[in-house]
C-alpha cells in the first residue's frame, strides 16, 4: 500500500524541525538461474566470517555491479551514502541518506529501481529479500 501521501502530509507539518532520516537496504544479486551470483552450483561457499565488509575476488562477488549503481546513483542525484559487503557473499547494503522529510522515501524507491537496472546490464538479478538461501547466512 502506498502511504506517501499521509506520510508527506506529516512531513509538511513537521517541516521546520527539518526531520532527517537514513536507512539501509540489503540485498542479494543472483544469477539468471537464481542462485546466489559466484556461488558453487551444487554447494555452498566457505562458512561465514569473511565476507563482511570484505575485499578480494574470493570474498566478495559482484562489487563491479555495486560500484555501478553507487555511482549511478549519485549521477541520478540520489542521496545515498555508502556501501557494503554483508555476511552471505553475493549479499550486499547500500544507504541512503540522510535527507530531510520525505525525500528518504523516494531516494530509496530511485536507489532501488536504479539497481535493478544496473544488474541487468550485468546479466543478473536483484533479491531484496534477507535472507534468500538456506543455512547461517
Amino acid at each position: 500500500t502506498n502511504h506517501r501521501k499521509s506520510c508527506n502530509l506529516v512531513m509538511d507539518k513537521a517541516k521546520d524541525q527539518k526531520p532527517w532520516f537514513a536507512i539501509g537496504q540489503e540485498y542479494t544479486l543472483l544469477d539468471t538461474d537464481k542462485h546466489p551470483y559466484g556461488w558453487p552450483k551444487k554447494g555452498f561457499p566457505g562458512p561465514q566470517g569473511p565476507y563482511f565488509c570484505g575485499v578480494g575476488a574470493d570474498k566478495v562477488y559482484g562489487r563491479d555491479v555495486v560500484e555501478a549503481h553507487y555511482r549511478a546513483c549519485m549521477y541520478a542525484g540520489v542521496n545515498t551514502s555508502g556501501t557494503n559487503a554483508e555476511v552471505m557473499p553475493a549479499q550486499w547494503k547500500f544507504q541512503v541518506g540522510p535527507c530531510e522529510g520525505i525525500e528518504m522515501g523516494d531516494d530509496l524507491w530511485m536507489a532501488r529501481f536504479i539497481l535493478h537496472r544496473v544488474a541487468e546490464d550485468f546479466g543478473l538479478l536483484v533479491t531484496m529479500d534477507p535472507k534468500p538461501t538456506q543455512g547461517e547466512w
